[in-house]
């Protein structure tokens, strides 16, 4: 690989880690080709993103942009990685846990992820990662309990004004 094309791997993999609040680094050393493919496919219909890149480059990438914010990363570049990028924190994890549900698998492993500035190390994060709640879904949740007590007072007026109402005149 020339100095070049290094540099263009790099420009890319900036705009990337820019682009996106998460990314997930994964590793797929002993995956097959086909097992590859099915995995990008996968990752295509949940629209992640993922770009396979030497470590070096991924290393060069996050620090040229802010080395402090992503140190809890850099431990977990070594072997083969895989990066997948996406809006919806939790989507990289589904996909990752069903492809190995799918495959009788272990691998991918979760090397590390970077969710919104919180960085989780190691595999043994998948779970809680899948758990991760969206923030359509938090916002539902907020909704749904700012709303509870005003239908309790709305019922207690209702249920009020009824009783009322079915009370005999005098």
């Amino acid at each position: 690989m020339t100095k070049e094309q290094k540099n263009e791997v790099i420009e890319l993999l900036k705009g990337k880690f820019s682009q996106y609040n998460n990314f997930y680094v994964a590793d797929t050393e002993s995956l097959s080709v086909a097992q590859v493919g099915r995995l990008r496919h996968a990752c295509f219909d949940k629209k992640v993103e993922m770009k396979v890149a030497k470590n070096t480059l991924i290393k060069k990438a996050l620090e040229s942009i802010d080395t402090e914010k992503y140190a809890g990363v850099y431990d977990s570049l070594h072997k083969v990685t895989a990066l997948m990028f996406s809006d919806n924190p939790k989507d990289p994890a589904l996909i990752i846990s069903s492809f190995r549900k799918a495959n009788n698998a272990e691998r991918p492993t979760l090397k590390a992820a970077f969710i919104n500035g919180d960085v989780y190390t190691g595999d043994t994060s998948l779970k809680t990662l899948t758990q991760i709640k969206t923030k359509n879904e938090l916002i539902g949740e907020g909704i749904g309990l700012l709303q509870s007590p005003a239908k309790r007072v709305i019922a207690a007026l209702l249920n009020n004004a009824e009783k009322k109402a079915a009370a005999p005149v005098e």
